[in-house]
C-alpha cells in the first residue's frame, strides 16, 4: 500500500485508524510511515458522523457498490463478494444504555487483502474488545484472524444473552411450581426476544459457515477452522433457542391453566356460600314481609330465637355439604 492510498485512508472522524503490526498488536494509522505496505489497515467508522459520511461517499478506495451498502439500513447478516473484497453484514447484542438487549447493533464491513472498513451507527462492543486486545498486543495479526475474533465475540456475547433468557424462563417455570404467575407481559417480552434472537442469529451463522466454507484469500485455513467453530458454538445457541421458544409456549399454556383454576376456584367458593345461605336468605325474605300473622311477632324473644334458628342452618347446610366433600 502505498504513501497516496494511506493519505486515502485519512478520516478526521474515524474511531478506529489503525494498522495491525502482524504480531498482535496495532499503531494508530498516523503514525504509519507512507513507505510501509503490506500490512493490514483498519479503519472503523460512524457513519452517521459528517466527515466518515462524505469519505464513504467519494473514497475510490472503495468499489462503488460497497459505499451505499457500508451506510445503508440495517439488514440481516449477510455475506457477499464484491471483486477482490468482501462485503458482510452481521448483528450484535445492543449493550447500550437504554436500549434492550434483543434491539440488535448492526455492523458492516468491507475486507480484503490489506484493509478492512467497518461501519456502524450504535456502538458495538465486540469491536472495542478486539482493539483491547491489540492494544496489548494479542489481538489479531491479519484480516482474517480480525474477522475470526470479531465472530468470536459477537457469538459470546449472543450465547451470554442466550444463557440470561434461559435463567429468566427456568424463574418464572419455578415460580409457576409454587402457583406464580409472572407479571403480565413478563412472558411476552421473553418471547419476543427469543423469536427476534432466532431471526438474525440464524443467517448470522449461516454467514460464519460460509466463511468458513469458501476459499476467501484473505483467509487462513487456520481462521477457516476457527471461523467453523464459531459458526458451531452459535449453532448449539440457536438450538437453545428453539427449546426456549418451545418452553414459553409451554409455559404460557401452563399460566393460562393456573389462572383458570384459580378463577374456577373462586367462582367454586361463591356457588357454595351463596347454597349455604341459601336457605337463610329464603326465611329472611319471608319473615321479612309487612303482612299480620308472622310467627313470633308478638313474642318477646322471637327475634333471638329467629337468629340462632339461622345459625343452626347455617351449620347444618354447612355438616351437610362436608359430608357430601363438596367443601
Amino acid at each position: 500500500m502505498n504513501g497516496i492510498e494511506r493519505e486515502a485512508l485519512k478520516v478526521s472522524d474515524a474511531i478506529i485508524a489503525c494498522q495491525l503490526d502482524g504480531k498482535g498488536g496495532m499503531r494508530p494509522l498516523a503514525d504509519v510511515e507512507a513507505e510501509q505496505h503490506g500490512e493490514t489497515r483498519w479503519l472503523h467508522l460512524n457513519y452517521t458522523h459528517q466527515a466518515s459520511a462524505a469519505w464513504l461517499a467519494s473514497t475510490p478506495v472503495l468499489p462503488d457498490a460497497v459505499r451505499d451498502a457500508l451506510a445503508g439500513d440495517s439488514m440481516r447478516p449477510r455475506v457477499s463478494r464484491l471483486g477482490d473484497g468482501t462485503l458482510i453484514t452481521l448483528r450484535s447484542i445492543n449493550f447500550n444504555t437504554e436500549s434492550r438487549p434483543d434491539q440488535l447493533v448492526a455492523i458492516r464491513v468491507f475486507i480484503n487483502q490489506h484493509l478492512i472498513v467497518s461501519t456502524r451507527r450504535r456502538k458495538v462492543f465486540a469491536i472495542d474488545e478486539v482493539l483491547s486486545d491489540l492494544q496489548h498486543g494479542n489481538g489479531p495479526t491479519d484480516c482474517g484472524s480480525w474477522l475470526v475474533d470479531v465472530c468470536d465475540v459477537l457469538t459470546d456475547h449472543a450465547g451470554e444473552f442466550i444463557e440470561e433468557l434461559h435463567d429468566k424462563i427456568i424463574e418464572l417455570e419455578d415460580g409457576l411450581v409454587e402457583l406464580q404467575v409472572p407479571p403480565r407481559g413478563q412472558l411476552a417480552l421473553i418471547r419476543k426476544q427469543l423469536i427476534v434472537m432466532r431471526r438474525y442469529m440464524a443467517p448470522q451463522r449461516d454467514v460464519y459457515a460460509r466463511l468458513a466454507s469458501e476459499r476467501f484469500p484473505w483467509m487462513s485455513d487456520d481462521d477457516r477452522r476457527r471461523m467453523q467453530d464459531v459458526a458451531d458454538r452459535l449453532g448449539r445457541g440457536l438450538d437453545d433457542l428453539d427449546a426456549c421458544v418451545a418452553r414459553t409456549a409451554v409455559l404460557a399454556d401452563e399460566i393460562t391453566s393456573v389462572m383458570a383454576d384459580a378463577m374456577n376456584r373462586r367462582t367454586y367458593t361463591m356457588s357454595l356460600m351463596a347454597m349455604i345461605f341459601l336457605p337463610t336468605t329464603f326465611l329472611t325474605g319471608l319473615f321479612g314481609v309487612n303482612l299480620g300473622g308472622i310467627p313470633g311477632g308478638e313474642y318477646r324473644y322471637g327475634f333471638s330465637l329467629f337468629c340462632l334458628l339461622l345459625v343452626l342452618l347455617v351449620l347444618g347446610v354447612a355438616w351437610w355439604l362436608r359430608r357430601r366433600r363438596w367443601l
